[in-house]
């Protein structure tokens, strides 16, 4: 099948009402390869759909007369003015959703005012992004680690040049997830990698071939690797056992990534959202917990920081904002769920991200 390069190109106000309206409005602007490439998800679907039906596993209890008028979602994390504690997760090849690519999604997210995590498979230069995401807005950078070391070491100092604060260190993707969608549609990059150019192109691979090219076996010795070469705090992304937690912590992190690649990697693993409790126990407030897989709505970001998180990191629905609008439909897509977690708060009676923190969520028992 054809995989055709024409991207949205379209700068501006995207009108929607929920995640719905964004999947069908990007499906009609990224062709057929590349739009299956980022919504589908690995085998059978499972982990990618209980993403999202985990939610309500959990149910928010309403409060009244709790005194709650026009919450504030804004928070400090370190030591950034954050205008809510929604972040933008690493997601590959923006250029496949819009022209301007990783510089107008890093412009949106700046816009907004918030954490932009840029993916080593970007098709921006990492210079590329700051510049659009302005030299005072938080930035990370999401580290597939080459299989070597002195490649491994220009691409920690590309990041640390370019004023990121933290190295998200992706530990569930050594090997592509079997994601069937990508083989019927023929998919390939049809863009290049800039960052990682190194060991990997990126136009005409498939995604099997781009992981396969970057490092397939990570040990606790890769995050003391990264931790011995650099200042910068080592997440690692994609925890979500207890044991995972601590091999992570005992190498040095300084950070739990808590995310299944969103239903991309293992099938018949379980949802991102059920083993946070799991992990957050395991942390036990030593570290931040960053959560990501099924973000939806605002409800699903109060439901998250009730359960641990201290930020919430959404994908699909920012590129599918992305291919809309730009920089701007990138923003709004953030706006909106501020706005739907604004609401939340003040029918649960929270006034301050600390007291959705202390939130107990009720167990649903109807399911």
């Amino acid at each position: 099948m054809s995989n055709s390069y024409i991207t949205g190109s379209f700068e501006g106000h995207i009108d929607f009402i929920n995640y719905q309206d964004l999947v069908e409005g990007a499906s009609k602007v990224i062709p057929g390869p590349s739009f299956g490439y980022i919504h589908s998800g690995a085998e059978d679907l499972y982990t990618y759909d209980q993403n999202v039906t985990a939610f309500n596993h959990k149910l928010i209890v309403p409060h009244v007369l709790m005194d709650v008028e026009q919450p504030d979602t804004s928070f400090t994390f370190d030591n950034d003015k954050l205008t809510a504690p929604i972040i933008m997760a690493p997601v590959a090849a923006h250029a496949l959703a819009h022209e301007k690519a990783e510089e107008a999604s890093a412009k949106g997210v700046s816009d907004f005012g918030t954490i932009y995590t840029a993916s080593s498979f970007a098709s921006r230069s990492l210079e590329d992004i700051r510049a659009a995401a302005g030299t005072t807005s938080p930035l990370w950078f999401q580290f597939y680690m080459s299989k070597d070391d002195g490649i491994n070491l220009n691409i920690i100092d590309i990041a640390e040049r370019n004023g990121a604060k933290a190295i998200i260190l992706t530990a569930d993707a050594t090997v592509g997830g079997n994601r069937e969608t990508d083989r019927r549609t023929g998919f390939t990059f049809p863009v290049p990698l800039p960052i990682v150019k190194e060991y990997q192109s990126g136009v005409g691979q498939t995604m099997d071939t781009v992981y396969n090219s970057a490092k397939q076996k990570l040990s606790p010795k890769d995050v003391e690797f990264i931790a011995s070469h650099s200042k910068l705090p080592v997440y690692v992304k994609g925890v979500q056992a207890r044991e995972d937690v601590n091999r992570s912590l005992d190498a040095g992190a300084k950070g739990i990534w808590v995310s299944n690649h969103g239903g991309r990697q293992l099938d018949g693993g379980p949802a991102a959202f059920d083993s946070l409790q799991y992990v957050a126990e395991a942390v036990d407030g030593r570290v931040p917990i960053v959560f990501d897989s099924g973000v939806r709505r605002g409800q699903h970001i109060f439901k998250a920081l009730a359960s641990g998180a201290d930020l919430v990191a959404i994908g699909r629905p920012a590129i599918y904002g992305l291919s809309l609008g730009g920089s701007t439909g990138t923003r709004e897509v953030f706006e909106h769920l501020k706005h739907e977690l604004e609401i939340v708060r003040q029918l649960a009676g929270t006034q301050t991200i600390e007291d959705i923190r202390n939130t107990t969520l009720r167990n649903n028992n109807f399911i």
